[in-house]
């Protein structure tokens, strides 16, 4: 994905991928290939600093700032299939953008997609934590 794409761009690109399965499995299915598809997280880098808590799988979620690009890099992990799905949704929107974006995005995408009303409050929760710890760190940066 192109570092020059923006977080409503990247966004409207997952909204248009959903949109071409018709029912929620196929929908699910793909979910869980995008968790599969992220590089996996280094097991140094499932820290306690790194964990999110609030969610119902173990989830790790770990930012640096690139200084020279002004980006924040973002990777997760989850040892959940479906949680790792939602942390990829969120690390492709965010990851290689400015902590500004970050901070003040809008993840109205994934009601777009119906993702909210398809989740059990236990993820929903833990996809909402997962955001949160994204945005904190963005603005702490």
């Amino acid at each position: 994905m192109p570092a020059t794409d923006t977080v409503s761009d990247r966004a409207q690109q997952i909204v248009d991928e959903f949109s071409l399965f018709d029912d929620w499995m196929s929908r699910y299915e793909y979910l869980i290939e995008l968790g599969d598809d992220i590089p996996l997280l280094e097991e140094e880098k499932k820290t306690d600093e790194n964990y999110v808590h609030g969610c119902q799988s173990d989830v790790w979620i770990e930012t640096d700032l690139d200084e020279e690009e002004r980006a924040l890099c973002v990777q997760g992990d989850s040892n959940a299939k479906i949680t790792k799905g939602l942390a990829a949704l969120i690390i492709r929107v965010i990851d290689e953008q400015p902590p500004e974006a970050v901070a003040n995005a809008d993840f109205d995408f994934l009601d777009d997609i119906g993702l909210h009303e398809h989740l059990s409050s236990q993820r929903n929760n833990g996809l909402k934590a997962m955001i949160e710890t994204v945005q904190e760190r963005a603005r702490e940066t």
